[in-house]
């Protein structure tokens, strides 16, 4: 695949990733946005009920092994859940269901939701579970509030997502285990002496956790650089995009933009207030540093990758009958969405390309149509190699079955306020995160659709279209 790729994007009609990331427009289109927001239709369908984001919050994303380290996922998920409360003022009584998405669990607290739930003062009659899918974990437990409010099963449900990198479980060897288990269950000392005597050195050795695919062994960042060598998105082009997510983050920090925020006090520590993997830096220190992955000539660094970050978020869905009811303005409406799977050898980050024309066609809309784009970045290469597979009309007819390529999105467009590589990723937090922004941005520059689209391991992605509430 990867051949072929090169020579199909190289001499196929793909603008170069640098001159779509530095496209010469202007940043300053809410007029324009606004103006196009009035002459669009509403995703609203007859008989079919609106679902609605009244307000989402986050923890500030910190890096792993730095303010959080001394606690665990469900103090994480539990402060997400109380700022949602104190921000809205929903009244627990009519919270109908609580889901979270989490991907590496804490054993003791395995439904990490209903532990959440109950620590932050939830009543326990409100029943409470946990899903995972990887990187979309929290993207699932907002569409599960979706398909139950539209089923008719609930009014209000609480979602979000949560991960704690500083203590992942780290597990004995199997044949320690499997020894372990074996002591627990012996009667005799003669047994538990004869069991203790069989183990070797070797069964003490641990078994490290590792972010790799369980099909193919592979590890994440290394899909990333083959994604990367196979589009042909060279470093600088890595580093330029890298550069451009800390340097927008910074600024939406600076002017107060993420205000989805709360305020976290950690036991012992100071009150927490902002992210702390915001770090803008310069083409020539980022070019120094040496590859991760595919060592010595990979293109994936530790500053062009998202890192290991700790944190949590939370979002009030209703159906708007029922916001309207209590007295709420909702952020925005919850329309269309897709889930797509794919090859997670050679096509593991390729979610966003998958699902964005799928997404789009379901809900009538094209990209041209679309104010506010928000794609997890899981690595600056993954999302260039995404750019360039939309922008190919090669690949839409090779892989997708398509006539003609979708396009890639207009960054004066995307991902303005940062993303995954400067904000941070916790895996099972960063769609809640996606799709708060969105509502946000939508209302600042005034726009009417947004589209939130990621990649997951497994091969896995998401995308969903947003659209404004009206103001």
């Amino acid at each position: 695949m990867a051949y072929m790729l090169r020579n199909s994007l190289r001499s196929g009609p793909v603008a170069s990733a640098r001159a779509v990331l530095f496209a010469s427009r202007s940043l300053s289109t809410s007029a324009h946005l606004q103006a196009q927001a009035k002459s669009k239709k509403t995703l609203a369908r007859p008989g079919v009920k609106n679902i609605v984001l009244v307000d989402g919050v986050r923890t500030p994303f910190l890096l792993s092994g730095t303010t959080y380290a001394d606690l665990m996922p469900h103090d994480l998920a539990r402060a997400a859940l109380q700022g949602l409360l104190n921000k809205t003022g929903v009244s627990q009584d009519v919270v109908d269901y609580i889901v979270y998405g989490t991907v590496i669990q804490e054993v003791k607290t395995s439904n990490v939701a209903r532990e959440a739930a109950l620590g932050a003062g939830f009543s326990d009659k409100i029943p409470a579970h946990t899903v995972t899918m990887a990187c979309i974990s929290s993207n699932q437990a907002m569409t599960t509030a979706v398909g139950l409010i539209a089923a008719g099963q609930c009014d209000v449900v609480v979602a979000g997502g949560v991960e704690f990198m500083s203590d992942v479980p780290i597990r004995h060897s199997r044949k320690m285990r499997k020894t372990m288990l074996s002591l627990n269950k012996a009667k005799t000392l003669g047994a538990r002496l004869s069991l203790l005597g069989s183990i070797r050195l070797a069964h003490l050795a641990p078994e490290l956790p590792a972010v790799a695919e369980f099909s193919t062994a592979e590890t994440m960042g290394h899909s990333a650089d083959r994604l990367a060598a196979a589009f042909g998105v060279t470093r600088l082009e890595q580093d330029e995009f890298a550069l451009r997510s800390h340097t927008l983050a910074k600024k939406a920090q600076d002017n107060m933009l993420l205000s989805d925020i709360i305020n976290v006090k950690v036991p012992g520590k100071d009150i927490v207030s902002k992210d702390n993997g915001i770090r803008p830096s310069s083409m020539e220190q980022l070019s120094r540093l040496k590859p991760a992955f595919i060592k010595p000539h990979g293109t994936v660094t530790a500053a062009n990758s998202s890192f290991l970050t700790d944190g949590a978020s939370a979002v009030l869905i209703m159906s708007e009958e029922k916001a309207l009811a209590l007295g709420y303005k909702p952020k925005a409406y919850l329309r269309d969405f897709v889930y797509v799977s794919q090859d997670p050898k050679d096509q593991l980050l390729l979610g966003p390309t998958y699902g964005t024309p799928k997404v789009l066609e379901k809900s009538g809309l094209t990209m041209n149509d679309i104010d506010v784009f928000e794609f997890h970045e899981a690595f600056a290469g993954q999302i260039m190699a995404n750019l360039k597979a939309m922008d190919s009309d090669w690949f839409a007819q090779t892989y997708m079955g398509k006539k003609a390529k979708v396009g890639a999105p207009p960054m004066e467009k995307f991902n303005t306020w940062g993303g995954s590589l400067s904000i941070g990723h916790p895996f099972g937090a960063t769609g809640c995160r996606l799709v708060t922004t969105v509502a946000h941005r939508l209302q600042k520059e005034g726009g009417q659709y947004g589209l939130v689209a990621a990649c997951a391991a497994g091969g896995q992605g998401h995308a969903m279209v947003i659209e404004a509430y009206p103001q």
